[in-house]
């Protein structure tokens, strides 16, 4: 009835039993069709970034993200969960302009030239998503791998015009000011995902302070301190007053 249990049992080999028996079987998709027609539970996969190998530091993020949709998926829930692949941004760019051994954009634009830079940015996160799908699969990460969405796809990239779109006729869009981090070499401002993988926020900036002589009375000078001495050539007068700073 039952296979013979050798005593000497190899995880990797039983491992790999299970993901082909898995495969072979559809259970994932089988998982899905038992619960057809239930309640729905939505679960939108946040995309790993494709700039790089998934590595064991990845295993707990992705668990978690298992973890519910797996739970309502026992609770009698449907609970179809599509893959995704976040293949744009900083992350990818600055890994091809270290592949090539170039810094910044006058270098992708005058050395590579945008179509070719652009052209090796898509073939690298191909390269990175293989990887991660293995990865995924092998720790039982269940998603629907085959029709993954991806962010550099022109239908990806119509569906975030589609939602600004609509968020715009329901009002909810406005103009605003704030302070947004800027990266002076990548010449563009950061997100907040960005910030966090490593923005520096204690950096150097040059300051000066400047004697500003008086044309009517050489021997008074004016003290003023600036964060941007790089203006100083082109100022023409000095604004002064006891109560404005």
């Amino acid at each position: 009835m039952f296979d013979k249990v050798d005593q000497k049992v190899s995880f990797p080999d039983l491992e790999k039993q299970v993901l082909a028996k898995w495969k072979e079987e559809g259970t994932f998709q089988k998982s899905l069709d038992l619960r057809a027609g239930r309640p729905r539970f939505v679960f939108y996969e946040g995309p790993p970034t494709a700039n790089g190998k998934p590595a064991t530091h990845h295993i707990l993020a992705r668990a978690f993200k298992d973890l519910f949709p797996r739970y309502k998926t026992m609770k009698g829930f449907y609970v179809e969960r599509k893959a995704g692949w976040d293949t744009h941004g900083l992350p990818v760019e600055i890994e091809i302009e270290k592949k090539l051994g170039i810094s910044g954009k006058f270098d992708i634009e005058n050395k590579i030239g945008i179509e070719r830079f652009n052209q090796l940015c898509r073939e690298s996160v191909h390269e990175y998503v293989s990887d991660w799908v293995v990865f995924s699969e092998r720790m039982a990460f269940w998603l629907d791998y085959d029709h993954a969405y991806w962010t550099l796809t022109s239908d990806y990239i119509q569906s975030v015009w589609w939602a600004l779109s609509e968020m715009w006729k329901q009002g909810l869009v406005y103009k605003g000011f704030r302070v947004a981090p800027y990266c002076p070499r990548c010449a563009t401002p950061l997100s907040s995902h960005e910030l966090a993988q490593g923005y520096r926020d204690n950096v150097p900036d040059p300051s000066v302070y400047v004697r500003f002589r008086l044309k009517n009375d050489p021997k008074t000078s004016i003290l003023a301190w600036t964060t941007t001495p790089w203006t100083l050539p082109g100022n023409v007068a000095l604004a002064v007053h006891p109560d404005v700073t």
